[in-house]
């Protein structure tokens, strides 16, 4: 048999093999995929927390809009339109950028299932017209009349997050043996209640504590009722369980900074705010992303926003360059 006929023949041999597939792919409707062969794939990577929030945005957006078609009748430039359209309806560049990755992801994995052949999803964008919110950042004033607003608790609680850097998950997830002399140990962190690891692999870590912090979170564990090692720093009314993020802010912080015009500065607002001044005090890049919890790309790109004053300098500094040449 010639190389010719042999290849004819594994033709011949696969054909019914392939219509099979293909009938098979045809019959497959994007929910039943998304279901019972992306979502159970995907579940032993992703993290309980991450596992919530793509469960819900994939099944409350995609399946609702594309649950009873094919999984191989999709084609690029519907896709993209479907992204557009959302763009268009106000939902946010983040959002939008979700929607494309969590397309790319699930095509992905059909092509490697064998249900489609190739992916229409591998060139989505995420449209212009999609809103970017401002990368608000707070000053030093701003910082200071924050801190005057709070009671005790919640003035600890905002400092940790603007002097460390920590998120408010790892925040409210300390326990009073986490805090040693110099630093606070984070190796678990509370997300929707529920107590979990630290986001990342970076994320866990020790956070500097600088020493006026220290001496209001010694403050805080003499007025604290419980402060065995395994207790709450931050506990509920019943103790045993961590105070609520969302309940300490819709009660304590939030009101109170809105009546005083800051209801903009979110625990988001306040971690970019430390990573930026920072910047501005001329602390290296790694210093940052390692006291954040994250890599050196993320904090120069994502947390970082240079302030007016260094950036003034800097043009100064280049005119009087070009002024001495």
């Amino acid at each position: 048999m010639t190389k010719t006929q042999a290849k004819a023949k594994v033709a011949t041999i696969l054909a019914p093999i392939k219509l099979q597939q293909r009938t098979a792919s045809e019959r497959c409707i994007f929910s039943d995929f998304v279901e019972q062969v992306f979502l159970p794939f995907y579940r032993r990577k992703w993290k309980r927390s991450t596992a919530s929030s793509n469960q819900e945005r994939i099944s409350f957006h995609l399946i609702s809009e594309f649950g009873k078609r094919s999984i191989s009748s999709f084609s690029r430039d519907e896709l993209q339109d479907y992204l557009d359209l959302k763009a268009k309806k106000g939902l946010s560049y983040s959002v939008v950028s979700h929607f494309r990755w969590d397309l790319r992801q699930i095509f992905d994995l059909a092509v490697s299932e064998g249900y489609v052949n190739r992916n229409p999803a591998s060139l989505l964008f995420v449209p212009k017209e999609a809103r970017r919110a401002p990368k608000l950042v707070m000053n030093l004033a701003e910082m200071k009349k924050m801190f005057s607003l709070l009671e005790q608790r919640e003035r600890l609680i905002v400092k940790l997050a603007v002097l460390t850097g920590m998120r408010p998950g790892e925040i409210f997830g300390l326990t009073w043996g986490r805090l040693q002399n110099e630093y606070a140990e984070i190796r678990q962190r509370v997300y929707r209640g529920e107590v979990d690891t630290p986001k990342t692999t970076n994320s866990v870590r020790e956070v500097a504590l600088p020493d006026g912090l220290l001496s209001e979170i010694e403050a805080w564990r003499k007025v604290s009722i419980d402060t065995q090692p395994q207790a709450w720093v931050f506990a509920s009314e019943k103790l045993t369980t961590p105070l609520s993020r969302d309940n300490c802010w819709r009660r304590h912080i939030g009101p109170k900074l809105k009546q005083a015009g800051l209801g903009w500065a979110t625990f988001q607002v306040m971690r970019r705010t430390h990573s930026s001044l920072l910047s501005d005090l001329n602390v290296h890049p790694k210093v940052v992303a390692d006291q954040l919890g994250h890599t050196v790309d993320v904090n120069q790109n994502v947390y970082t926003k240079t302030g007016l004053g260094r950036r003034k300098k800097a043009v100064n500094s280049l005119e009087f360059a070009l002024g001495n040449l």
